[in-house]
């Protein structure tokens, strides 16, 4: 796992940003795994000034979607469909064709998340895929004490993570309780996991994904298990890292965005 420091989150999303320059010049038809919240909204700003300004051709890239609300209406401005093609597709300049993602309206959840893990594996895999944590360490919507090898699947949201969520929504009342979201054993699957974390609440849950043992009640420390995981982080977000100073020494020269 890399670990790269940087000064703040406009520096990480420039950073993640490039990233996904130099993976859409090697591979144009490149899968993109895509997160939602406040957290990785640096790096779409960052890549859309890139293709706005011609530094790399994205027309062909595609995006899929880490998880799902279940149960809020076709259209709604929070579903996470809607979230990903404003925040993601529109500005990269993407046809809505490129996009793919589980279907939390359907009336057979399960069988939507069944096929939803199945419609992955038929696009070749995600090549890069982006991912927040929460402050108890979950990523996607895998909460604590979610198996690692988990596919995608149905999950009831703590309150934790809907009262983190409820800055989205006019009341909190209207946080879904369940969600779609790939398992951890699907997000493994991935190339190359790229997560990014900043501010200080944070910190313990990037010390225990980074510096503790992999365990469920820590669902990102799974990638600990990843051949090609590069964790990036604000100085705030990294404050609880024993190795921070061995990370700034051996990492932040340049990641090896290829891997091994």
């Amino acid at each position: 796992m890399e670990v790269v420091i940087v000064p703040d989150a406009a520096a990480g999303g420039e950073l993640i940003a490039e990233a996904m320059v130099e993976l859409l010049r090697r591979k144009p038809d490149a899968l993109l795994g895509v997160a939602t919240g406040s957290t990785p909204l640096p790096i779409y700003e960052a890549l859309a000034t890139k293709v706005r300004a011609k530094a790399v051709d994205a027309s062909r890239a595609r995006i899929c979607q880490l998880d799902e609300y279940v149960g809020l209406p076709a259209g709604h401005p929070e579903s996470y469909r809607s979230v990903v093609l404003r925040e993601v597709v529109e500005p990269l300049g993407l046809s809505p064709d490129s996009f793919m993602g589980p279907d939390g309206t359907a009336e057979d959840v399960r069988g939507a998340c069944a096929a939803y893990d199945r419609a992955l594996a038929e696009a070749g895999g995600v090549d890069l895929q982006l991912l927040g944590i929460g402050t108890d360490g979950h990523i996607g919507f895998n909460e604590p004490c979610s198996s690692l090898v988990s596919r995608t699947r149905i999950k009831t949201l703590t309150q934790q993570t809907r009262e983190d969520n409820a800055r989205f929504f006019d009341s909190p009342d209207e946080v879904p309780h369940h969600v779609i979201t790939q398992g951890i054993g699907t997000i493994l699957e991935a190339r190359h996991l790229v997560l990014l974390a900043t501010g200080e609440r944070k910190a313990d849950a990037v010390a225990q994904t980074v510096e503790g043992p992999v365990a469920s009640i820590v669902p990102a420390s799974a990638l600990q298990l990843h051949p090609h995981a590069t964790v990036v982080v604000d100085e705030a977000a990294a404050s609880k890292l024993k190795l921070a100073g061995y990370f700034r020494a051996t990492y932040n020269a340049k990641p090896d965005w290829q891997g091994i």
